[in-house]
């Protein structure tokens, strides 16, 4: 079984940063794709960011400029740096993860508990 536990979320004032941090542990071989989605009051859950094995990113519109994703392999964690937060990045951030445990080419998606951010204007 694999666990990701994210940590890092809190309130903080428009303009403001926050870090997340999501580690995975458990039965892994290997993670290939990580990343971050959230989900605000009355949404859909959204993808806000992600990285390959091979440190390749991708951001949604709403974020880049302002948000960096990147990732320890050796220590299965994937980082957000939230930077000029603003009231409409409110929401429950979830960690993604896409997990081989075996040696096989067979990968399993995995979620963390969601982390809150409330960014006050």
């Amino acid at each position: 079984q694999v666990q990701l536990v994210e940590s890092g979320g809190g309130l903080v004032q428009a303009g403001g940063s926050l870090r997340l941090s999501c580690a995975a542990s458990g039965s892994i071989f290997r993670i290939n794709d990580m990343g971050w989605y959230r989900q605000g009051p009355g949404k859909q859950r959204e993808l806000v960011a992600s990285i390959d094995r091979g440190d390749s990113t991708n951001y949604a519109v709403a974020v880049k400029g302002r948000f960096t994703i990147s990732r320890d392999n050796a220590k299965n964690t994937v980082y957000l740096q939230m930077d000029s937060l603003k009231p409409e990045d409110t929401a429950i951030y979830y960690c993604n993860a896409d997990v081989r445990v075996t040696p096989l080419p067979l990968s399993r998606n995995y979620w963390g508990q969601g982390t809150q951010v409330t960014v006050s204007s």
